[in-house]
């Protein structure tokens, strides 16, 4: 008697283990719910960063600032030098605008000459430097 007592508890204990399977599994599903504000940061820190390129090994620096400033720094920039490529690059907690692409210190320096003119603050960076 006391064997089928053990028997019927333990396949009691069995068929509860089995039909609570569904209670406590989880869902393959994962939902995240982020802030529309996040995303459109995300891309323009995205659209900022785009003209740094792997490669290069000179830039000039024309404007360190806020976010208005170089906006209008770079379109100034962008109409009077037309051959030099620019982007606005973000460092917390200011912006700079870089300009230019020179695989050379020489080739920097013989661009800079003429855009210290404009920008007399421009500065030859390495901006790969570590």
């Amino acid at each position: 008697m006391k064997t089928l007592n053990k028997i019927i508890a333990f396949s009691i204990l069995i068929f509860t283990i089995l039909s609570s399977q569904n209670i406590f599994s989880q869902t393959n599903e994962t939902s995240i719910e982020q802030d529309e504000k996040i995303e459109k940061l995300l891309q323009e820190k995205r659209k900022n960063n785009s003209g740094i390129t792997i490669n290069d090994k000179f830039k000039i620096q024309i404007f360190y600032g806020n976010i208005d400033e170089s906006k209008k720094t770079l379109i100034a920039f962008k109409k009077e030098f037309i051959l030099l490529d620019g982007t606005i690059i973000f460092s917390n907690p200011s912006y700079k605008v870089w300009v230019g692409s020179f695989k050379s210190k020489i080739e920097a320096e013989k661009t800079l000459i003429n855009i210290k003119k404009k920008y007399p603050s421009a500065v030859i960076i390495e901006p790969n430097k570590k």
